[in-house]
């Protein structure tokens, strides 16, 4: 279940960080964010081209900038030092969404065997709600942008969100039921042939929480003096496995889950 201290504490400490910046003069941005979202997970072959488009989703956000180039308290550009003119701190909440499917070579029609017909009955979700902020970097001046110096503004960011994840996993295998692991694949429970009470189950759609790191790269469109489009480019590495709900343990399941996410932004200055 969602560690609701952890949450409190991760909220406290954005809230705390937004105040004391807000408090200190500089400038707003608020903004929404969507697009198609790439689940990198337990489903399909690792690698495989079919699984890497098949596995896709949406996702979508409000994001919140601190803009350290300028003051809202008294209409102004800060003082003019690297950090103020080249960084914005992004706070973010944001959720996805992915239905996943097990594609590739082992479940292409030819292969009729109950492996590949328990691979093709299988399918899951991926529900993912994320709080978090990043550091974005200007590598052009963020004075100079605002001021029409320039259309686009490149960016590159780093930083961690916090993650409530709530998957979903079917069956139309057997008796259907997702707690009759022989409903799946059995090579995931080889180790465990006798599925003890008490050995990790492959399968577990139980809800939870955990840390991701986020980086992305993107570009800003100047549209008025009052407001930017947005594209992003975003990966994001989970530092847990079971965020699809599957965490076997053949040599396939090397890494932990993790997306990469293009989403399209408005962005418009409060002040």
């Amino acid at each position: 279940m969602l560690n609701h201290k952890q949450l409190t504490l991760f909220l406290l400490v954005i809230l705390t960080s937004t105040t004391a910046f807000s408090q200190l003069g500089f400038s707003h941005e608020i903004g929404v964010i969507t697009g198609p979202v790439a689940f990198k997970s337990d489903f399909g072959e690792r690698l495989d081209p079919e699984t890497n488009i098949g596995n896709s989703g949406i996702g979508i956000g409000l994001v919140h900038y601190i803009n350290f180039a300028y003051r809202a308290d008294c209409n102004c550009y800060t003082t003019d030092n690297f950090f103020n003119d080249h960084f914005k701190l992004r706070t973010e909440i944001s959720w996805n969404k992915t239905k996943l499917n097990h594609l590739g070579e082992w479940v292409q029609p030819y292969r009729n065997s109950v492996e590949a017909q328990k691979l093709r009955a299988h399918t899951g979700e991926a529900n993912n709600l994320d709080i978090g902020m990043q550091l974005e970097y200007f590598p052009l001046s963020i004075r100079s942008f605002q001021a029409f110096g320039y259309k686009f503004a490149p960016f590159v960011s780093l930083g961690a969100h916090y993650v409530s994840y709530n998957p979903k996993v079917y069956t139309n295998y057997g008796d259907q039921s997702v707690t009759n692991m022989n409903n799946f694949y059995s090579p995931w429970y080889a180790t465990n042939p006798n599925l003890d009470a008490d050995f990790p189950k492959p399968i577990d759609p139980s809800s939870g929480s955990t840390w991701s790191v986020v980086s992305s790269i993107g570009v800003r469109y100047k549209l008025t003096m009052v407001s930017d489009l947005m594209l992003d480019l975003r990966g994001q590495y989970y530092f847990n496995d079971w965020i699809d709900g599957l965490n076997h343990d053949l040599n396939s399941n090397k890494y932990n889950d993790w997306l990469v996410w293009v989403n399209f932004g408005y962005i418009y200055y409060l002040d």
